[in-house]
């Protein structure tokens, strides 16, 4: 890839790249540092044929999964679960040492936002790993060889300040990305909760009436600066990181 901003430009690799990434370094007191990541075609849609993965080309998938091996934690909505049946996020044995030797995890703590109603022989249940789901259904989890832990939250919908605050104070969570969807992604700006985000353009228009980068954000002015932009010049993808103004 070659970096366009900040100057001067440079050409570098998603590892050089996400190697210089310490957001638990950031944590606040009361929260993870969080970070989203988003591939959206030039027509601002976040999937195509239902799944966002037909979007990116290989440079996206290595960033995303670059970027999963500097966190504690990698969020995601049930929709997005039933939609992309998630595997372990982080397949390389090499990789889950490497994150060892920094001080993380072996395995990020994958975190389901949502419904009950999720697809329990997806690989994410089935290879290993470890899974905790913020609720508000009653419903109870079937056995998995996966670790799954259920936190249930009264009312209509999980309370996202409360279930960050419980990942930094109980479970010792100082970074976290989000993978979406939409919805999830709209309710962490609204309530303050996300501190950057990193966004893949593709050289593709998808059409359709999906849903984009967010869905459901009251509208108002929310100010972001750009902290890098770079291209590939294999697929033509930019990849955008914005860190969001208080």
């Amino acid at each position: 890839m070659r970096r366009l901003l900040p100057e001067p430009p440079a050409e570098l690799s998603v590892a050089e790249l996400v190697g210089e990434l310490r957001p638990w370094e950031r944590s606040p007191e009361d929260r993870p540092y969080a970070w989203s990541n988003f591939v959206l075609s030039l027509d601002g849609q976040a999937t195509l044929g239902g799944r966002s993965g037909p979007l990116g080309g290989p440079t996206d998938t290595s960033l995303l999964v670059g970027l999963r091996t500097r966190v504690h934690a990698v969020m995601i909505g049930a929709g997005t679960l039933r939609a992309e049946r998630y595997g372990r996020v982080i397949s390389s044995q090499a990789e889950r040492e490497r994150r060892e030797r920094l001080g993380l995890p072996h395995d990020p703590l994958v975190v389901i936002v949502g419904s009950m109603d999720l697809p329990w022989d997806a690989p994410l249940f089935t290879e290993g790993g470890r899974v905790l789901i913020f609720t508000t259904d009653e419903a109870e989890r079937p056995e998995t060889k996966t670790s799954v832990r259920v936190v249930r939250h009264p009312g209509p919908r999980v309370d996202l300040r409360e279930a960050l605050r419980y990942l930094r104070q109980e479970r010792g969570v100082r970074s976290l990305l989000c993978e979406g969807g939409p919805h999830l992604h709209a309710e962490l700006i609204e309530a303050g909760l996300l501190d950057e985000l990193f966004v893949t353009i593709a050289a593709k228009l998808a059409g359709g009436d999906g849903l984009g980068l967010v869905a459901g954000l009251p509208e108002r002015e929310r100010p972001a600066e750009l902290v890098w932009l770079l291209h590939d010049p294999a697929s033509d993808e930019l990849y955008a990181r914005y860190r969001l103004k208080r």
